[in-house]
């Protein structure tokens, strides 16, 4: 049965422990949730730590109350040679706004980070493209209902019709 691509490039709602259970594939920038190919997240839940690398990165960790999910904010774009060949004004701003995101980790806030789904030493991650802290307490539940919703009506649509 061939591999359904249809949220390859969407920021897939999902809650830390089915986050956890992606499988990875051939490509390493994309994995696998019950057949269908994802390569990019979102997950809201509370910083529970931070370890910052001035000009290198950010590393956190996001716990939604199913589980935690690492998190890497790069911070090296203006050195980085993957940027080398980009329009440097745009660089710039991808660096500034990495800068800003930087600065709102905090530990205890809860936070909604949406970006690419990697992996490093064999464990699943986000790389992070934007980081919103959330001030609506309700929004972690919100997440979570969403979650529940878009599973049973979009991403496992075809796993509950053999059931």
């Amino acid at each position: 049965m061939p591999m359904d691509q249809s949220l390859l490039n969407t920021h897939v709602k999902l809650l830390a422990f089915d986050f956890l259970s992606l499988s990875p594939t051939a490509d390493p920038t994309v994995f696998s949730r019950f057949g269908k190919l994802l390569s990019r997240a979102e997950i809201v839940g509370t910083i529970t730590s931070r370890d910052f690398k001035p000009n290198k990165f950010v590393r956190f960790t996001i716990d939604d109350g199913t589980g935690c999910v690492p998190c890497i904010l790069w911070l090296n774009h203006l050195r980085s040679p993957y940027f080398s060949r980009r329009d440097p004004a745009s660089v710039r701003l991808i660096a500034n706004a990495a800068t800003e995101f930087a600065a709102r980790i905090k530990v205890g806030v809860v936070a909604r980070v949406r970006g690419r789904i990697t992996s490093y030493r064999d464990e699943v991650q986000i790389t992070v493209s934007d980081v919103v802290i959330e001030k609506d307490p309700n929004m972690e539940v919100l997440h979570w209902l969403d979650c529940l919703r878009l599973a049973r009506k979009c991403y496992d649509v075809d796993v509950h019709k053999f059931k």
